[in-house]
């Protein structure tokens, strides 16, 4: 993962170069950071509108395709974010109250607003990482209040090559790269993730960043949740991810950085924004 912010911070100070994908803790890892170039790819559709800031990670409020303006509203960021400190393996938690607030971000990446959650719907660290608050605000409370409207999940896989951007609410930057194709298995200290999204070189992440929301350039979806990257060239270790192929073969990519796909949250949530692990096609990790 991301460092945790405290730790991505003393390092910016010590030596003015940024780390990896933003957290709360010490296995959160990212990569230096690199500000979007005039040369990067079109982002017509991508904004802050709709992210959030954390007090130590990135996030945003998002919709599923089937949610409805009366709907409690959702904001997404990692696991590791967690308030209460990174889940361990195996971990899932559900329903748990949290009073978090949220620094809601206009398209400019200025702070019109802060939401609170009323408790933590969904969080873990196993198969991916992930967290999903549920506000105390529906989605039209939001947008009557803010004008702000949230991002949506995509609830279809991305596929290399995709032109995607991630948008950190905490740093109020934006890092655009491409999907440049998936890990079967990435491992990071006690923590494996399946299918994880790999970005190209040009996503170089820094401590704040975990939990932005990655958007596909194109759509103005969401199709990933930014969470590590591997700092320093070690081998599965904490803030230095490896991937584990198929064959069990393991490869390490220095400087490069991940998010988590987020396509196969939707499946888990039925009317009202109802988190249901037993509902089919629910493939999230269960308790």
């Amino acid at each position: 993962m991301n460092k945790p912010l405290l730790a991505a911070l003393a390092t910016l100070a010590v030596t003015g170069v940024g780390v990896a994908p933003a957290a709360a803790s010490s296995a959160a890892t990212a990569a230096t950071a690199s500000p979007v170039s005039s040369a990067a790819p079109a982002v017509r559709a991508v904004s802050f509108a709709g992210t959030v800031a954390l007090s130590n990670c990135s996030g945003s409020v998002v919709r599923l395709p089937a949610s409805e303006d009366d709907d409690p509203a959702l904001v997404m960021s990692n696991g590791h974010c967690l308030e209460t400190g990174f889940p361990a393996a195996g971990e899932v938690v559900v329903d748990q109250p949290s009073s978090r607030t949220f620094g809601l971000l206009n398209a400019s990446g200025t702070r019109v607003g802060t939401l609170r959650a009323g408790k933590i719907a969904y969080a873990t660290m196993t198969d991916t990482d992930v967290s999903l608050y549920q506000l105390t605000s529906t989605y039209a409370q939001i947008r009557g209040s803010y004008g702000i409207s949230p991002l949506t999940l995509n609830d279809t896989r991305p596929t290399a090559g995709t032109a995607i951007t991630v948008v950190s609410g905490y740093w109020k930057r934006t890092y655009a790269c491409n999907v440049d194709g998936f890990a079967y298995r990435l491992k990071e200290g006690e923590w494996t993730w399946k299918d994880s999204v790999r970005y190209t070189s040009a996503c170089q992440t820094i401590g704040g960043t975990s939990g932005s929301p990655v958007v596909d350039n194109a759509t103005g979806k969401v199709v990933a949740v930014n969470n590590t990257g591997n700092e320093d060239g070690g081998r599965c270790t904490d803030n230095n991810p490896c991937e584990v192929a198929e064959d069990g073969t393991v490869t390490v990519r220095e400087g490069i950085n991940y998010g988590q796909q987020t396509y196969q949250i939707p499946a888990c949530f039925g009317l009202d924004n109802k988190l249901d692990l037993s509902r089919s096609g629910c493939a999230l990790p269960k308790p």
